[in-house]
């Protein structure tokens, strides 16, 4: 069998948040309607909103699934419904947090980049987790910004 992990908690933000969830849901029927008469009828050219919807979607898609962290001694594991993703704490150099999760940064300091090359751990609805979260990744990673 397979280590223990120290920590691990599972965010389901389309639950957890279900006012942002009415606004998102909202937001997309309405680009969806407008990609559909920008596709459909003034380019007469369907396959781009089957585009355009595919990369809207598909960029938004962690928001409707549920997310499971599983924080190791020598690794990070996130679990996407059929996807899991495996990063070294060697990985890391800082990090930071917000009010909905954490930012782990692959530089040694705060950068824009940090969205597209660093990893988000989002909190749970409880947060239970915040508090041993920390104090790993304190031990694991350092710097916090």
């Amino acid at each position: 069998m397979g280590k223990k992990p120290l920590l691990k908690w599972t965010s389901h933000p389309l639950l957890d948040f279900p006012q942002t969830s009415v606004v998102l849901i909202l937001v997309m029927l309405f680009i969806s309607i407008f990609l559909f008469r920008m596709a459909f009828i003034t380019w007469e050219a369907p396959l781009y909103f089957y585009l355009g919807m595919l990369f809207f979607i598909g960029s938004l898609i962690t928001w409707f699934i549920p997310t499971t962290y599983e924080l190791y001694d020598d690794k990070l594991v996130i679990y996407y419904a059929m996807i899991k993703i495996e990063k070294n704490w060697k990985e890391y150099h800082c990090w930071y947090s917000d009010k909905k999760g954490i930012l782990l940064s692959t530089f040694h300091r705060p950068r824009r980049l940090d969205g597209f090359r660093g990893q988000s751990l989002r909190f749970s609805k409880t947060g239970e987790e915040k508090e041993d979260l920390y104090q790993i990744l304190i031990e694991k990673v350092g710097t916090k910004y």
